[in-house]
């Protein structure tokens, strides 16, 4: 692929595979995690929106001056969909990490885009 001209930040995208159903049903669980994932990530935080869905599954969005966290659980199934957009001055591979070792993750796949034209 070509370098980018103008580029807009990197895109990571995360599946966490073999999650324990007890440490992602509920946004009591997912919440604490991804907010720390953006503290140890260095990542200023603007806003944050977690929806608990029944009987069990979590969606969450946190809002970052660098851009935004978002996650989306199904414990049925023991994954996570984890993902990150940054356009700013932040440790990325330290947040996946935390959320990885939080969660319990059996297995990871990892792409990363870079966002741009």
């Amino acid at each position: 692929m070509d370098k980018l001209k103008h580029s807009f930040g990197r895109h990571f995208l995360i599946e966490l595979i073999g999650c324990p159903s007890e440490k992602i049903s509920r946004v009591e669980q997912v919440k604490p995690v991804l907010l720390q994932a953006a503290k140890v990530s260095r990542a200023t935080v603007v806003e944050h929106f977690f929806k608990q869905y029944e009987p069990h599954g979590v969606t969450g969005v946190i809002l970052i001056a660098e851009s935004h966290f978002s996650v989306h659980t199904w414990p049925e199934d023991e994954f996570v969909a984890f993902d990150i957009l940054t356009c700013g001055e932040m440790l990325p591979d330290q947040a996946v990490e935390h959320v990885r070792r939080e969660f319990g993750a059996r297995d990871m796949k990892q792409q990363i885009l870079e966002r741009g034209y």
